[in-house]
Parts: structure tokens; sequence; C-alpha cells
């Protein structure tokens, strides 16, 4: 059989994707932040792309009559032939090869139930203004700026001071000194004792507790400043490992005191913080902003909107583009107007369209989940991600993308759509399946119940009940909801009560 070479055409079918389809994806999973930090670096590559903050788009009459050589075409010109990228036409863009044409989309938006308004987009969320400046007045002090405050009015020696600001350094966010004095001692150039007569200035200082080296000695401080510190605290502090174990006979013999007088002592104990710098924290509380907003309507629906404060809004520059595609006169120009062109136009549909695919889950997860919104988490139901891509026409990694880092206001809270997504346990006799979260919550409810010993439940006799109630589960698996709710077992929480009684 003889070998030859031959040429074939053959015809098949791929799924190719290009970096404004890996782009178009990657936008779907963002956070409003990081869409608007993406979006700012897009604006400030792409000359073609403009922030729409509802006014025309003007520019001078120099620019528009500058060529397009002094447009810095040149000097970008050898990066834009290296990152070339494919142009994606109008009938092919990545948010339409998702869901069909532009009024295909918007229909199902609205049937969906909820609408998208632009008019009211701000700018992205560039807060430039004077509200800053009295946020940075009306922070919280951090945890060394308050000792530091009280400091100055210590009446200490320059070298107390100089000691005591390495000190207070060294304080971590819990309150706790973390420096070895000796250390610092022989940093400095000083004596232990001096070192640690600073220390014990700066212990007195508030919040009560703070600059200890460790738990018993953080107790001692607190209790030394409401005047409770006597031999029996001392000896209860010095057994902290006895009352971790709950063992009040060890305790008893230790302290030497009676089951009345101890009980009194593991009280004023549990009243102390063991983290007395908690109150003060070095980073700003976040405020959590929505992206998606869910009211009621007066006839008993539910309206699903988009935040569109959160949304950045941009717009191609059609007239800067022709004249600038005038200017334009070698092939590299000519291919770096095209590139920035195309991708502006991409970016537009992408964010039009990720906007869109947002309200479209987040409506399926409150048409699923309407029981919750109205009667609460017992009514949550058991929900996959198949469910809802499937009943929105979706693949099941898009619906994650877009459940991942958002979050929707109910009128029961403000959760992340990942929230309404629960495991299924069966229901007796066949019935509706309950949600993983809603059983968690009866069974913190039936231990919230408990009020004497004799109510306390077992994991067994929770089993019995739940079942009552429907609930057909096994015991590990209140076992494991129990701990994850981090509720002791019951023989930790009849001890409890007996304690406290």
């Amino acid at each position: 059989m003889a070998l030859g070479h031959r040429l074939e055409l053959r015809q098949g079918q791929g799924l190719v994707i290009t970096p404004q389809l890996q782009q178009a994806i990657k936008l779907l999973q963002l956070s409003n932040l990081e869409l608007d930090a993406f979006v700012e670096a897009e604006l400030e590559r792409n000359p073609l792309l403009q922030r729409d903050d509802g006014a025309e788009v003007e520019r001078s009459a120099d620019e528009i009559e500058r060529p397009a050589e002094n447009l810095g075409l040149d000097a970008v010109s050898d990066s834009a032939a290296s990152q070339q990228m494919d142009a994606v036409p109008d009938d092919a863009s990545p948010g339409e090869r998702a869901t069909g044409d532009g009024a295909g989309a918007e229909a199902a938006a609205e049937q969906a139930g909820g609408q998208i308004d632009w008019s009211r987009t701000g700018g992205g969320g560039n807060f430039e203004s004077d509200d800053n400046y009295e946020g940075a007045l009306s922070r919280a002090l951090t945890l060394v700026e308050h000792l530091t405050a009280q400091l100055a009015a210590a009446g200490l020696t320059p070298a107390q001071t100089v000691v005591a600001g390495v000190l207070i350094d060294a304080v971590d966010e819990a309150g706790y000194l973390r420096a070895d004095l000796a250390e610092v001692a022989d940093r400095l150039g000083c004596d232990f004792a001096f070192v640690e007569g600073v220390l014990t200035v700066l212990q007195g200082f508030e919040p009560a507790g703070v600059m200890a080296r460790d738990v018993r000695e953080c107790l001692a401080l607190q209790l030394k400043d409401v005047n409770r510190y006597d031999p029996c605290m001392a000896a209860l502090l010095d057994n902290l490992d006895l009352l971790a174990r709950r063992d009040m006979n060890g305790l008893r013999k230790a302290c030497g005191v009676d089951d009345e007088d101890l009980r009194e002592m593991v009280a004023e104990i549990r009243a102390l913080s063991p983290r007395p710098g908690a109150a003060f924290h070095s980073d700003p509380p976040q405020t959590l902003v929505p992206d998606v907003h869910v009211r009621e309507t007066p006839g008993g629906l539910w309206h699903v909107e988009l935040n569109t404060d959160t949304l950045p809004r941009v717009l191609v520059d059609q007239r800067y583009h022709a004249r600038v595609s005038k200017g334009a006169r070698s092939d590299q120009e000519k291919t770096f107007v095209s590139d920035c062109f195309a991708t502006a136009n991409w970016l537009v549909k992408s964010l039009d369209q990720r906007a869109r695919t947002i309200l479209k889950v987040s409506s399926e997860i409150v048409r699923q989940q309407d029981g919750f919104l109205a009667y609460g988490v017992e009514h949550l139901r058991p929900l996959n991600l198949k469910t809802v891509a499937d009943a929105i026409g979706m693949h099941e990694s898009t619906v994650s993308r877009v459940t991942s880092n958002k979050y929707i206001a109910t009128p029961r809270g403000v959760f992340e759509l990942k929230y309404f997504f629960t495991s299924a346990i069966q229901a007796t006799e066949g019935g509706e399946a309950h949600s993983a979260a809603s059983v968690r919550h009866k069974i913190k409810a039936l231990v919230e119940a408990e009020r004497a010993e004799a109510d306390v439940h077992s994991d067994d006799r929770i089993v019995e009940i739940l079942k009552e109630a429907g609930v057909d589960i096994a015991r590990r698996t209140v076992a494991k909801y129990r701990e994850a709710l981090r509720i002791p077992s019951s023989v930790e929480r009849r001890r409890l009560i007996k304690e406290t009684c």
C-alpha cells in the first residue's frame, strides 16, 4: 500500500472564547466596587469611552480638530499592535451570544418582574464630596489613638513618654501587650524596672484590662478597677483551667469558699471582658451596599429593581470617534482607533447585559423564596442553582457567577444572593422538603425555649420533635447543625442552667 500526501478541507464547530467574552464572563462575578474599579481603568485606557453623567459629552474645538498623531497614537501604537483584541461585531457581542438580541433580553427582564431605570444611574460610585471630610471627623478612635490621648494627660517624664509610646505601639486589637519587656528595655537602653514601672502606669488607662500580657492579668486588672481583687479571686484566676472544665468542686477547694460564694465569683468573672480592646478597631466599618432592592407592592406582589446608584454608566463618544478616524493615517493608528471603538461598544453592551442578568436571576430567586419574604426564615424553601438556571434559561455557572458577591435588600434585611440557596431536608410521609436553614432555625428556637433542667432536649428528643413537625432528619444531622450554631450539648446546657439558678 503506497503512502502519499494529500490536502483535505474539513468543516466543524467549536467554542472559541475571545478576550471580550472572557471579560464579559468576568464582569458577572465582580462586586459593585470591583466593577467600578474596572470601569475606571477602562476610562483611563480608552479615549473613546466616556462616563455618562446625564449631560451631553462636549469637547473643545482644539481637541476635536487636533490631528490623530497629536492624540498620542504614535506612543501607544506599538503596545496596541502587540495587544490587539478580536473586534466583536454588533451581531455577535458577548451579551447577545448569552441571551439573544437586546429586545428579547429586555422583554425577558420585564417578564421576570423588574425593570431598569437608567435615568437615576449615578456616576458609578465616584463620591468626591465634603462627606469625606465630615466622615474623617466623626470616625471612631482606634485603640492606639485612645491610649495616646490618655498618655498626654498622664504627666510622665520625657523618658517615660518614649517608653510608653513604644509599648502602646505593641498593643494588638484585643488590647494585649505583644512585646517582651526585657527586649524593649535592651532596645531602648534602660532598666527593666523602669519599663515595668511605665507599664504599670499604662495598665491604669481605660478601658480597664488594657496592656495586659495574658488573660489572667487582664481579668485581674479589671477586678482591681472595681476593688474586687482579693485572695479568693486571685486563687480563682490561678485556676482558670478548672473553670474552663467547669470543675466546681476543684475550684471550691482551691478558693476555700462555699457554693454560694463560688457562684457569685464565677458570675463576676463572666461579666468581665477578656478582650478589652474589642470596642476599638483599626479599620472603619464598611457599609454594605445592596445590588438589588425588593419591596412589596400594594397588591401583595414583590417588586424587584436594581440599585442603579452602584451601576457605572458609560457611553461611546461617536463624534469624537468620527473626528479621530478621519485623522488616522497609518495602519497602526487606524487599528488602534478601531480596537478602542470595538472595546468601548463591547463594554457598554456588557454592562447593560450584566445588569439585566442580575435582575433576571434576582427576580427568579424572589419568586422562589416569596414565603421567606412574607413569613420568615421558617418558610425558606430548598433551592439550588439548577432550579434557577432552568427557570430563566441560563447555565448553572452563569447563575453561580451572578450570585457571587451580590447582595439583595429585602424587608427582612440585606442578604447575599447565595443565602437563598440551601440544601433540602426530606419531609415525613412524602411531604414538601424543608430547607436546611429553616431546620437550623427550628433547632435554635427549641434550645432557646429551654428554661429549666427538665426542659433541656437531647439530640434524640430534638429528632423526635422535628419528625412530629414533618421533618425527616437523622440524629447526626441535628448534632452537626447544633455544633454549627455553637449550641452546647444537652449535658452542658443542663449544667449551665443549674449554675445560674
